[in-house]
Formats: C-alpha cells, sequence, structure tokens
C-alpha cells in the first residue's frame, strides 16, 4: 500500500516512522505548504513535493494521510484533497465532527474515492470503547477522562492565537471525579467538574497578554467549557519542561444487569502513552489499510471508526485471525 503524507511536523513524523512498522506499506513521498528543499525525510530516498503539485501525484498514492491541525487545516485540506486521492484526517473537534463528516463526505462520493475523519485515540479507539460498552451494558453511564497529557489539537489551537509565539495545552483529570466512577458511585458531573486545562504560552514580544489569555479561555469547542489556567512563559522555560507529547485517559462505562437490575457493573479502557502523535500516528495507519481495502472494493463516500470492520485493521488474513486472534 503506498502512503503519502501531507504535513510534516509531530504527527507527519510519527506517519512517517509508523510506517517502517508496517510492512504492507511504503511511504511515497511527503507534501508540504513549505518550501519541500526545507524537509529533510528520516527516510532515505522519499521525495517531498510542494502542495502545489499535489494533482501530479494521483496514481502515486494509494491513502493520503493529512497531517494538519483541527482548528483551521483540516476542514479545508480534506473535503479538498478527497477530490484526488483515498484520504485519512485526525479531525478532534468533536462538535463540528458531523458537519466535517457531511462535507467530506459529498465530495468524496462526487469524486469516487473513500475517506475516513476523526481517526486517533479521541476520537477513534475510544469512540469504539464508548459504542461497545453503551451496547453491551445499555442501561449505564459513559464517563471518558483525558490525560493527564497534552493535546495537540487544542496547543494548535492556542499556537494560532495572535500574539503567540509557542504554547502547549495539558489535559488534566479532576482525581476526585475519577475516583467516583471507578468505584461505581455514577455521579453526575459537568464537563468543568471531570477536566482541568493548564496552558503554558510564550508570547510574541509586545503582545497583549490578557488579551492573549481571554482569547484562549473564551475559545469555543476547546476551552470555554473548563477551568482553564494560562500560564506565560519564557522561550528557555518551554524548551526545558514543555518539549515532550505524552497523554493517555480512560473510558468508563458503568451499568447495571438482572431482572432487579440488582448487579452492577464497571468496564474501564486506559491508555498510558509516551509520545501522543505516535501513537494516533499508528492509529491513523491501521485505518488507512482497511480504508484502502474498501477503495479496491469499489467503496465510496466518508467513514468513521465506526464503519470499519475490526478484520480490516489487520495485515493478518481472515484465516490467521480466526485461528490466532479469537
Amino acid at each position: 500500500m503506498k502512503v503519502g503524507i501531507l504535513g510534516y511536523g509531530n504527527l507527519g513524523r510519527g506517519v512517517e516512522s509508523a510506517i517502517r512498522q508496517n510492512p504492507d506499506m511504503e511511504l511515497t513521498c511527503i507534501i508540504t505548504r513549505r518550501d519541500p528543499k526545507t524537509i529533510v525525510p528520516a527516510t532515505e530516498g522519499v521525495k517531498v513535493y510542494s502542495t502545489d503539485d499535489i494533482e501530479a501525484l494521483k496514481d502515486q498514492i494509494d491513502v493520503l494521510v493529512l497531517c494538519g491541525g483541527s482548528a483551521t487545516d483540516l476542514p479545508k485540506q480534506t473535503p479538498e484533497y478527497a477530490k484526488y486521492f483515498n484520504v485519512i484526517d485526525s479531525f478532534d473537534t468533536h462538535a463540528k465532527i458531523p458537519e466535517h463528516f457531511a462535507e467530506v463526505d459529498r465530495v468524496a462520493k462526487e469524486h469516487g474515492h473513500v475517506a475516513l475523519i476523526s481517526c486517533g485515540w479521541d476520537p477513534g479507539m475510544f469512540s469504539l470503547m464508548r459504542l461497545y460498552g453503551s451496547a453491551v451494558l445499555p442501561e449505564g453511564q459513559d464517563y471518558t477522562f483525558w490525560g493527564k497529557g497534552v493535546s495537540q489539537g487544542h496547543s494548535d489551537a492556542i499556537r494560532r492565537v495572535a500574539g503567540v509565539k509557542n504554547g502547549k495545552q495539558y489535559t488534566i483529570p479532576v482525581q476526585s471525579a475519577l475516583e467516583a466512577v471507578r468505584s461505581g458511585q455514577n455521579p453526575e458531573l459537568s464537563t468543568r467538574q471531570k477536566h482541568t486545562r493548564e496552558c503554558f504560552v510564550v508570547a510574541e514580544e509586545g503582545a497583549d497578554l490578557a488579551k492573549i489569555e481571554e482569547e484562549i479561555k473564551t475559545m469555543p469547542n476547546y476551552f470555554a467549557d473548563y477551568d482553564t489556567t494560562v500560564h506565560f512563559i519564557t522561550e528557555e522555560e518551554f524548551e526545558r519542561d514543555h518539549t515532550g507529547i505524552p497523554h493517555g485517559g480512560f473510558v468508563f462505562r458503568t451499568g447495571v444487569t438482572g431482572l432487579e437490575k440488582e448487579h452492577k457493573h464497571v468496564i474501564e479502557y486506559s491508555m498510558k502513552l509516551d509520545s501522543n502523535p505516535e501513537f494516533t500516528s499508528s492509529v491513523i495507519l491501521a485505518f488507512a489499510r482497511a480504508i484502502n481495502r474498501l477503495a479496491e472494493e469499489g467503496t465510496t463516500g466518508c467513514k468513521t471508526v465506526f464503519d470499519i470492520a475490526p478484520a480490516y485493521l489487520s495485515p493478518m488474513s481472515a484465516e490467521d485471525l480466526r485461528a490466532h486472534m479469537l
């Protein structure tokens, strides 16, 4: 399977690395909005192209992995490039997924391609766990906790605020809420009661710090519904303390069974990730394999992780899966 990468930041480099762990995949090219001469791939012999030349690459790529940010890149890029390729993205603005899906679906069907949006660990793997949990325990409650860790989408949103030179956002679960769910108390928790958000910002010289802080704290879909703390730090402090990209989290489904609903159950699924972009890249490539198979079968349109049969994710044959995985 021939894979192209659009965007060579943390996620793009993660995809490049993950391809090496998938023998059925080959990195054919990297596409960038920057000057291609400034990009030095880690994979020897891989060519770098400008987005200006992207249409000429149609026959060289089975699946194009879009590695831009959710705030402004992917809403434009995914429907645009679904005209020319089978595409996959990691769009993670949960509130806008339905409208993003609708636009990508329209374009992909019109041009005969397959797209998959919102792939990663949340949305993505955690989404699947929520679906499985609610299907198995129909009378119950879902709880999702993120962190402690760096959110790439939220950090990207911070960096796009005028006057911000660099920024990193940490999502932090409220520990008392986490323990209440784990113990089966079934608490009613608001968004604000489950998480806090902590931002570390390097501002441009002379920038209005109060304006930056206000814009971050009131940003809809990202920070407005959370208790958010903004710290302004120096570039040196940022490089010293905030260059890693760890993350993780928990999905719970609590529920009851029995004629008298006398038995309580708690399903818990957790992740602890040293590198958010590298793990996200690994998830993306598994689903890229799946949409390539769908494309070979003649499927078109937009999909999400809910639409993909698990067997399509694996390089193993159906016979091997039945023999070794069931």
